[in-house]
């Protein structure tokens, strides 16, 4: 079968996570992505400890499905190449700060005339106009300014970011939506058109619906760590055995089935606890009472009684545990070759496609590992992607 986005072309200068994510998106949907480095690489070859070969970890969670090049942008040679790839392009994407690619001939207005069906997609960490264009921004900086990092963690805590690169892999997932429907867009007229973004822009509209809540009541959203400010009980509590399970009751019905797990019919009908209200106004005693109970069973106990009953539930899992989980192991984990030998495994995309599935089937590339294949061509002309 045929990927969605085979014979898609992308010119990729993005690097680090959030252009690279993006990019890799429309890699394991078929688009032909060539990522192009500097001749010191993407400084994900060597950030982390974790290295295979030379390539950091981080890396090679980022840049499957590409081939890769090594063009010198301060060079006449190098902004000449990029301009040709460009004329034969679709997609081009950037992560560079505002005004290099101006200065190097490869900005938006230089490349339209050259090529006016290019969808030019620009990503930078603050508004590309605005006044705070020209600092550097990190995914936990923009998750501190956007407010995200506000509001997460608890009272006692203070402030702390996710434990994922929330702020990276939000813009990301936002670029690639942008850049596919600036390409239905030019199904219609014909033409390209800039898609610009900031991760700061992102990070803030990540927020929703929580920016309602604050217009219409002034009020910032409390830190209140695994709970919910709007339900009792949502919290996390230890198990007899040392592990904790996370338990939610979205409305009395799923209070009723948790109490039926619990084997503790009195909570049913207990006054402080029987209503969405009541438990909302007894949040301290509603905790309590089920941290007391949950520390009586160990943790597969009580799975199997809330299985049962048709509580809302869920383990805390371990990374081991999450990783060797027989659907993961099955449907989300594929093994790569590194191109100087050694294998990784990386999580395949979860997207499924009955017509046109997603594949994974290049290994990320080496620096400039396909510069021959790739620019050893007449001016302009673009490779003939893989079949």
């Amino acid at each position: 079968m045929k990927a969605a986005l085979q014979g898609l072309k992308v010119l990729d200068f993005t690097q680090m996570m959030t252009g690279p994510f993006a990019t890799m998106m429309l890699g394991d949907c078929g688009a032909d992505v060539i990522k192009v480095e500097q001749p010191e690489g993407d400084p994900f070859r060597r950030s982390g400890e974790t290295t295979l070969n030379g390539d950091g970890a981080f890396f090679l969670g980022v840049n499957r499905n590409k081939r890769g090049i090594v063009l010198d942008l301060k060079t006449e040679q190098g902004q000449a190449a990029a301009r040709a790839l460009a004329a034969e392009a679709d997609v081009l994407v950037e992560n560079f700060r505002p005004g290099f690619t101006e200065r190097v001939g490869i900005g938006y207005e230089a490349l339209r005339e050259l090529n006016p069906r290019l969808v030019y997609c620009s990503i930078s960490g603050f508004d590309r106009n605005g006044p705070d264009r020209n600092r550097p921004a990190l995914d936990m900086i923009i998750q501190a300014i956007s407010g995200v990092m506000q509001v997460t963690g608890t009272e006692e805590s203070g402030p702390l970011k996710t434990g994922f690169p929330f702020s990276d892999l939000v813009t990301a997932l936002l670029a690639a939506i942008g850049m596919l429907t600036a390409l239905q867009a030019r199904e219609r007229t014909g033409e390209g058109q800039r898609v610009d973004l900031s991760m700061l822009d992102a990070s803030i509209f990540s927020q929703v619906p929580r920016d309602v809540y604050f217009d219409l009541t002034g009020k910032t959203p409390l830190r209140m760590g695994n709970q919910h400010w709007d339900i009792v009980p949502n919290n996390t509590y230890a198990t007899s055995d040392g592990r904790d399970i996370m338990i939610i009751t979205i409305n009395d019905k799923f209070w009723q089935k948790l109490c039926d797990a619990l084997d503790a019919p009195e909570l049913k009908t207990d006054e402080r606890f029987a209503t969405k209200a009541a438990r909302l106004a007894n949040r301290a005693l509603v905790n309590e009472r089920l941290a007391e109970i949950f520390a009586t069973r160990d943790l597969e106990t009580w799975e199997q009684a809330l299985s049962a009953a048709g509580a809302i539930y869920g383990a805390v899992r371990t990374w081991p545990e999450v990783f060797s989980d027989r659907h993961v192991v099955d449907h989300l984990l594929k093994t790569l070759v590194h191109p100087k030998g050694g294998e990784f495994k990386i999580i395949n995309n979860p997207l499924n496609f009955s017509g046109t599935p997603t594949r994974i089937d290049r290994s990320p590339p080496m620096l400039g590992e396909h510069n021959e294949e790739v620019l050893a061509r007449r001016d302009g002309a673009w490779p003939v992607a893989r079949a």
